[in-house]
């Protein structure tokens, strides 16, 4: 039976992974899912949602990846699974799957990790950058600019201090010295390709729209060739409600101290 029977009229099946969602997941990261879930159904598109743990085997489909941050504990506990998936990752990267990588999933998307207690965590070196742990926390609200999805806003939990290999481009950039990446070069998460990683919790895309459409676009681009909305009335008013939902949380959000 062809993909578009199966959808039954709809635009098409997007298949989301919620990577590592027991041990990732802080700071409200799962709403990234629903939000992501929510936006592709007023679109059109059925959303699948496959929840990958440890031992979990891969859905037929991967046309999105999320995943959340954790503290070290967590990395710690998934970390020889996602080595044992770096090959399949590598490969879903290159080939253009969308992924969303929060905090603690964004460091081991890099090179290493370094804690603060002198243990070293390999990446799996999608992402050009490596992480140390310090003794300072960076913690609070956060508003940074973005070339590509405009003022970015959430926020930051974190001891580890992220650098950038030469070349690598940011996420966006921070006004302040000490938040974002590193406290000290005024760079926040980074973008490699369609993958992004990001230190912004909050959770991230429910006041971020730009980037969760970003996502919905190259995941039906790649799948289908197109990214082709199917969409009823109620679907689009419903969509501008939420868009202006968010619109509001941005704005509360960007006047908070940090």
């Amino acid at each position: 039976m062809s993909e578009t029977n199966e959808t039954n009229g709809v635009a098409g099946v997007i298949d989301v992974v919620s990577l590592y969602p027991k041990d990732m997941n802080i700071y409200g990261d799962s709403g990234n899912v629903l939000t992501v879930a929510r936006r592709l159904a007023l679109y059109g598109y059925a959303p699948r949602i496959h929840e990958i743990n440890q031992g979990d085997p891969w859905p037929e489909h991967v046309d999105m990846i999320l995943g959340g941050g954790g503290q070290d504990t967590g990395q710690k506990k998934i970390i020889d699974d996602l080595f044992a998936r770096a090959d399949d990752l590598r490969r879903f990267a290159a080939d253009g799957v969308p992924m969303l990588m929060i905090c603690g999933l964004y460091q081991l998307f890099g090179h290493y990790f370094e804690t603060i207690d002198g243990t070293r965590l390999d990446g799996i070196g999608i992402i050009g950058a490596h992480t140390i742990g310090r003794d300072v926390r960076m913690i609070g609200n956060l508003v940074e600019h973005s070339a590509h999805f405009g003022d970015i806003i959430g926020y930051e939990n974190h001891s580890g201090q992220t650098f950038l290999d030469p070349g690598v481009e940011p996420l966006g950039r921070v006004d302040h010295d000490g938040t974002g990446n590193n406290g000290e070069d005024r760079t926040e998460g980074a973008r490699v390709n369609n993958v992004i990683g990001t230190y912004m919790h909050g959770s991230l895309l429910p006041k971020n729209p730009a980037i969760a459409d970003f996502l919905i676009r190259a995941a039906a681009e790649r799948r289908y060739g197109a990214f082709e909305p199917r969409q009823s009335k109620d679907r689009v008013a419903e969509l501008a409600r939420i868009d202006g939902i968010a619109a509001k949380a941005r704005t509360v959000a960007a006047g908070r101290p940090r």
